[in-house]
């Protein structure tokens, strides 16, 4: 299984002149395959997202737009990462659990996956992804 170590940040190159500034994402950037996009907005300040952890999927989170903290978990330790740079992404291996809060307003958050949407590989409960880790 994965540690908190197997995380990481990456930077996404960027082109900036006097029109304004460009990021481009390309295959040797990203650990992986993508297979699927998709993006969270408007989402409410005391809300959070994720809350599970991935089987299959690897992730890497983008702060497109605003800010938000990312708490990785491994099951024997935790950290808190905030993200606000649309050059930065957090790779997220599989079985690394993630929530995602403290949304600022007009937040966009991007996510990168590994893998398309299956509901089977999901680990949706702390405790069901804890007896993974130590099944």
């Amino acid at each position: 299984m994965n540690s908190l170590s197997s995380t990481r940040l990456i930077n996404i190159p960027k082109v900036h002149d006097e029109r304004g500034s460009l990021a481009v994402i390309e295959k040797d950037i990203v650990p992986f395959e993508i297979k699927r996009v998709y993006y969270l907005y408007d989402v409410p300040s005391d809300s959070y997202r994720g809350g599970h952890a991935h089987k299959e999927q690897e992730s890497v989170i983008i702060a497109l737009s605003g800010s938000f903290e990312v708490i990785i978990d491994d099951g024997s330790e935790s950290k808190r990462i905030m993200l606000n740079k649309p050059t930065q992404g957090l790779y997220i291996p599989t079985f690394i659990w993630r929530e995602i809060e403290n949304f600022s307003s007009g937040a966009v958050c991007l996510v990168l996956a590994s893998t398309t949407y299956n509901e089977a590989e999901y680990l949706r409960e702390y405790e069901d992804f804890k007896n993974q880790l130590s099944g």
